[in-house]
């Protein structure tokens, strides 16, 4: 906007006004402009400014892991029909109470046993769940334990032998990629191939089942990086007290 001239005038934002005026009426009336303006500029903001946008939380470790239902759940084929497989091996049942220790001293040995290779031993509920990485296991889309992996089984093995007092459960997995039934298909295969390994290194059969769970209980999910599809390949052995 362009300012007239006045003689003789004041001038306050480059505008003049007349000398008669008082000086503090034309700042007072500039500032009430000025913030008047401001108001109307924050108000007409807060109509039309889009609301910020939902926080959405970056993939991580789901739910599942060590607190998977089937991992709390019964042992594979039902406590008695597992219990009665057991008796008949004649494999004599933990006194309830000495359980806990047990199942601790048996933990502490496989963690001495199965250190810097790639494995976690981990405590759920009241028993152990060791769990391996499929690539260290088996060649992709194969049901063959790898040769260079047998060193380590045969260590699993010796332990879960020694410790005969427990349930051994083999649970196998894959990733999201592929078809479900191929996935639940080569799942069942491993998790047979490994349950056949322990068998053949001593760990009686009566102690042993397996179940493939396929793509069902991801540990990621989604699988956003090669890193976590290579995590939910995996193969878990279950280690429960047997008390009878």
């Amino acid at each position: 906007m362009r300012c007239g001239t006045i003689a003789g005038a004041h001038r306050f934002g480059g505008c003049p006004f007349a000398a008669t005026e008082p000086l503090a009426v034309h700042v007072r009336l500039k500032f009430s402009t000025i913030a008047l303006a401001c108001s109307i500029a924050i108000l007409a903001g807060c109509e039309t400014s889009a609301p910020p946008p939902p926080l959405v939380r970056p993939a991580a470790f789901t739910p599942l892991g060590l607190n998977a239902p089937y991992l709390y759940g019964d042992v594979i084929g039902g406590h008695r029909s597992r219990a009665a497989k057991m008796k008949t091996a004649k494999i004599r049942p933990l006194n309830p109470a000495l359980a806990p220790g047990y199942i601790a001293n048996l933990d502490r040995e496989l963690r001495v046993q199965t250190a810097g290779i790639g494995l976690d031993v981990l405590r759920v509920g009241n028993g152990i769940v060791i769990r391996i990485p499929a690539a260290l296991t088996f060649d992709e889309g194969s049901a063959s334990v790898k040769p260079e992996f047998d060193a380590t089984l045969k260590e699993i093995a010796r332990e879960v032998k020694n410790s005969n007092q427990t349930f051994v459960d083999v649970f196998a997995h894959t990733d999201l990629s592929g078809s479900p039934e191929v996935n639940q298909a080569l799942s069942d295969k491993r998790a047979a191939a490994v349950a056949t390994y322990l068998a053949g290194h001593g760990v009686a059969r009566a102690r042993i089942a397996s179940k493939g769970l396929g793509e069902t209980a991801p540990l990621y999910n989604p699988e956003t990086s090669e890193t976590q599809k290579a995590a939910n390949r995996r193969v878990e052995i279950r280690l429960l007290p047997y008390t009878g």
